[in-house]
């Protein structure tokens, strides 16, 4: 029997092993939606909680007790230099995502069970214009925009159902 490298247990080993290594290389995202990401341990986090919605923040003020975070916004920077916020709600939920840097995230994880709907308004968006560019899906229970050229890319989603009081999607950034 000859020890040949390429047999089809070998072959077969290698990529499994190649498939595993590669899984455990791959950043984690937040899914819009649902829980955070798991933060990978090449990369760095900040979270700041953001004040009740705005009347609520003055009355407390006033009072002089502080306001209670209605959402966080934490902040991954990876060593990709992508840096991407996730906006999470009181519930522990992600309701908004944005991102910007040299690499663009993996945005069928970020979006998770939003991206069909996603993938198909860019399918859309680039039938009737015919061309690339920064794309604006825009639907009544999902907003995405997204943009940008290599080296430099950005973009924000949210979903409007789940905003918080008193907060657009233009505080998603």
């Amino acid at each position: 029997m000859s020890n040949r490298p390429n047999s089809p247990l070998r072959a077969g080993a290698r990529t499994a092993l190649a498939s595993a290594l590669a899984a455990l290389t791959l950043p984690a995202w937040a899914a819009l939606g649902g829980a955070p990401m798991t933060v990978p341990v090449d990369a760095t986090t900040t979270a700041t909680a953001a004040p009740v919605a705005h009347a609520a923040s003055t009355a407390a003020s006033a009072s002089g007790t502080a306001p209670n975070a209605q959402y966080t916004v934490r902040a991954t920077k990876f060593s990709s230099g992508t840096t991407v916020r996730e906006y999470i709600g009181a519930d522990g939920n992600v309701f908004g995502i944005a991102w910007n840097g040299p690499s663009m995230p993996d945005l069928q994880a970020l979006l998770g069970s939003y991206f069909s709907q996603y993938a198909s308004g860019v399918k859309a968006i680039h039938a009737a214009r015919r061309s690339r560019g920064p794309v604006a899906v825009e639907a009544s229970d999902l907003v995405v925009h997204s943009g940008g050229h290599m080296g430099s890319f950005f973009g924000q989603a949210w979903l409007p159902s789940a905003l918080p009081a008193g907060l657009t999607g233009a505080d998603i950034k």
